[in-house]
């Protein structure tokens, strides 16, 4: 067993690479909840508005992995199906006054559009891991600064299957259109597609023999979301992510294989 969860590992792989953590989140009050929230507090994450379900198990997953170090991965989202706007309601203060927001898509939609609307008005900077794949509406998409979708989550949002950069660019200027900033597509081993402020930029991923990919997308958000608060250039932001990235996959785990900040340095 491992620890995991998107918004989770995203929390662990922000904290490890320097980032102030605040982490929104909903557990069952059982061993793998009780669990999360101790590690969580061991990476120095603020675990203050972690809610306990009084009726649903924590979420679980099971994930296969194959000899090309692919995913496949079967999720049972228990507690974390419940994560409400009440549940943040209380605590608007907290993220109006970030930095950043970073939301992923493994909690209900209307959460996820309650947050972003807190922080949009606030000025708080958005990126959305749009992940797990699902229709997205534009009412919300207009709200967000940065959106990190891979490939096939690319593909679901614009109607435009990514294969290569040319496909890529077609499906990133879709995005724009649709009032994101910045727009990064994650290409796996051809690197990260940015679109920022009318120009396309290709970043290269370090070439790696990967064991296991999971979490390597909730490693990239979490790392891109410290070196964009930390005032980075996007394409710097990218590298930086990337970085990060590569060096989870030749590892097992979800949160295991997330890196600390010293073992990004050159």
């Amino acid at each position: 067993m491992n620890a995991g969860g998107k918004g989770a590992n995203q929390a662990v792989a922000a904290a490890r690479l320097g980032g102030n953590v605040t982490f929104f989140a909903r557990v069952g009050k059982d061993i793998f909840g009780e669990q999360a929230v101790a590690l969580f507090k061991n990476e120095g994450i603020n675990t203050s508005y972690i809610v306990n379900d009084d009726k649903l198990p924590s979420g679980v997953a099971l994930i296969t992995v194959d000899d090309k170090g692919e995913n496949c991965i079967a999720v049972a989202p228990g507690a974390n199906d419940a994560l409400s706007a009440d549940d943040l309601r209380q605590q608007d203060a907290v993220i109006k006054n970030a930095s950043l927001l970073l939301i992923q898509l493994e909690i209900p939609l209307t959460t996820v559009e309650y947050a972003a609307n807190i922080a949009a008005d606030a000025g708080v900077p958005i990126i959305l891991n749009p992940a797990p794949a699902r229709f997205l509406p534009d009412e919300l998409l207009r709200k967000i600064t940065v959106i990190t979708p891979n490939e096939k989550e690319a593909e679901m949002l614009t109607g435009i299957p990514v294969i290569d950069r040319v496909s890529a660019e077609k499906a990133a200027l879709t995005l724009k259109e649709k009032g994101i900033k910045t727009i990064i597509i994650t290409m796996g081993s051809q690197g990260a597609l940015i679109l920022h402020e009318q120009e396309f930029t290709m970043i290269p991923a370090p070439k790696v023999t990967a064991v296991d990919t999971t979490a390597a997308g909730d490693v990239f958000n979490g790392a891109l979301a410290v070196a964009i608060s930390e005032k980075w250039t996007i394409e710097d932001s990218v590298h930086f992510a990337n970085k990060a990235a590569s060096i989870s996959v030749t590892r097992l785990g979800a949160q295991a294989s997330v890196p600390y900040r010293h073992e990004l340095k050159d």
